[in-house]
């Protein structure tokens, strides 16, 4: 009987018939893998280069090289789209935003334009987006104050409506709304204020003489301008009033000659009060000395004045149409209440 051993397991090397089946993938498709490998790296490096430029901390570590990075992007602005902008100046818009058409879309910071748009004293809050490849939109949301209304010594932004505005005081971009939007004082102002602020707007060249608007009767409205003088305007007709005194500026530039008021409340005539005239000197009479007072400037001439009323001044009436009148009679009250 032949003695029998156990047989061992054999050691070396398994031979396999054919390769493993990610061996086969990779080897059939060794051209796309590269060209997959080769764009999830760029697109790494473009997420890279993104996160940085969004970074504010970047706007002075990385400027430098920032600077050169977006000169090598393709992408540059051609359209910039803005939302909601209506008290905002377009200059001051497009000043905060830090950018124009033509400039790379990646070279400027989004999250620091939008910051120095929300600092405009007339924008509430604001989304500035990059829409790739070559558009900026910037959709703002505006505070909706008209004027400033000043009761019983508070100063207070008021909307179209007369209501108050959310403000936080006078501090900061609110101090700057402030300045810019008119002044109107008295009780009822707030409420009638819409149409005397669309009448001055209609009329830019008296509404940079104007400083306030005084709010007379719950009626009508005294116009105070930069130098002092008063413009009454008549009760419900302030845009045909203003419209008058635009074209009395253009012709006589009225509106910058010494004067104590402009009354009117009269509606085929214009009544102005002058500066009294100082009587003369009579040391001047007696050395000989004349009056060589020249007009200032070249303004034209007003129609002949009329004599001084009884409170001493000269006043002078326009009429509404062409030409001048002169009356002797110092001017009423239009309608009938006592003068102010």
């Amino acid at each position: 009987m032949r003695d029998r051993r156990p047989e061992t397991p054999y050691r070396g090397p398994i031979q396999q018939d054919r390769p493993a089946r990610l061996v086969l993938f990779m080897r059939r498709h060794k051209r796309g893998l590269r060209l997959i490998l080769a764009f999830l790296v760029l697109l790494a490096l473009a997420g890279f280069g993104a996160s940085a430029l969004k970074l504010s901390s970047s706007e002075s570590r990385f400027a430098p090289y920032r600077a050169k990075l977006v000169q090598y992007l393709p992408f540059q602005i051609k359209t910039i789209r803005i939302e909601g902008r209506n008290l905002t100046p377009e200059e001051d818009l497009t000043k905060a935003l830090g950018t124009s058409v033509g400039q790379p879309i990646f070279g400027f910071s989004v999250s620091a334009a939008r910051d120095r748009i929300d600092a405009l004293p007339f924008v509430d809050h604001a989304i500035v987006e990059r829409h790739m490849p070559d558009t900026i939109v910037v959709k703002i949301v505006e505070r909706s104050p008209i004027a400033v209304w000043q009761d019983h010594g508070q100063f207070i932004l008021i909307n179209r409506a007369g209501e108050r505005v959310p403000d936080q005081g006078l501090e900061g971009k609110n101090g700057q709304a402030f300045i810019r939007l008119p002044l109107v004082v008295g009780e009822g102002a707030n409420l009638a204020a819409s149409s005397l602020v669309d009448a001055l707007t209609a009329n830019p060249g008296i509404k940079d003489f104007v400083v306030a608007a005084v709010r007379v009767g719950q009626r009508r409205w005294n116009l105070t301008l930069r130098d002092g003088a008063t413009v009454l305007l008549p009760e419900g007709q302030e845009q045909a009033a203003l419209a008058r005194l635009a074209q009395y500026q253009s012709q006589f530039r009225l509106m910058e000659r010494p004067v104590v008021s402009i009354d009117m409340r009269l509606p085929d005539r214009m009544v102005i009060h002058q500066t009294p005239v100082s009587p003369p000197d009579p040391n001047a009479t007696k050395t000989g000395a004349t009056d060589k007072t020249a007009p200032a400037g070249n303004r034209p001439p007003l129609p002949a004045a009329a004599p001084a009323p009884s409170g001493g001044g000269r006043s002078t009436r326009l009429p509404a149409a062409r030409g001048s009148t002169t009356h002797s009679s110092p001017p009423q009250p239009a309608d009938g209440a006592p003068e102010e």
